[in-house]
């Protein structure tokens, strides 16, 4: 079997909105939300609800993070999200309180079917629960629920669902040890 990516077709992809709405995000996005210039948090807040997203009280958004479709996106209160994160939510992606994501770290709802020749596109749902803290630099696959008070330390590659407060490290990430919160 060979790979012909001239036969890749993922017109069944309906990112939930239309041709228009997108454009002007891609601007907004562009312009606000991943320009390095902007620090201010409450301005982003404000454009990703205009957007559509259901962003909760005291989120601090960082500079340099870009988001794909607010309209796909859930953030509880008490969040912080760091410098240059990625959220490539091509699903749905549902982060509750008190969640730190990282500087650098990519939330990932897409992939590729690497054993159909035509490299067919996969997508799915990323959940980040309570208390939850993703690492600096690492990476959290679709279908992937990171479970109340989890770990995904720094550089790890999350790629099945994490325990609850646990601590995972490494690529792809594996159990090393029980968080313990006092």
């Amino acid at each position: 079997m060979k790979i012909d990516l001239s036969k890749y077709d993922n017109s069944w992809y309906n990112p939930g909105t239309g041709f228009t709405k997108r454009t002007l995000w891609f601007i907004v996005n562009a312009i606000f939300i991943q320009c390095p210039l902007n620090p201010f948090s409450s301005l982003k807040v404000f454009l990703l609800r205009l957007f559509g997203a259901k962003i909760g009280k005291n989120v601090c958004i960082k500079p340099s993070v870009n988001i794909k479709y607010p309209w796909r996106l859930s953030v509880g209160s008490n969040v912080w999200i760091g410098e240059s994160v990625w959220i490539d939510n091509l699903a749905d992606v549902v982060i509750e309180d008190n969640v730190c994501i990282s500087q650098g770290a990519m939330l990932l709802c897409g992939n590729h079917d690497y054993k159909k020749e035509t490299f067919d596109l996969i997508v799915g749902k990323i959940t980040i629960k309570k208390g939850v803290w993703v690492g600096a630099c690492s990476i959290v696959c679709p279908n992937v629920v990171l479970n109340e008070g989890s770990i995904l330390t720094v550089g790890s590659v999350a790629n099945k669902n994490l325990e609850s407060f646990a601590i995972y490290r490494g690529i792809p990430a594996i159990k090393i040890r029980n968080r313990i919160v006092k």
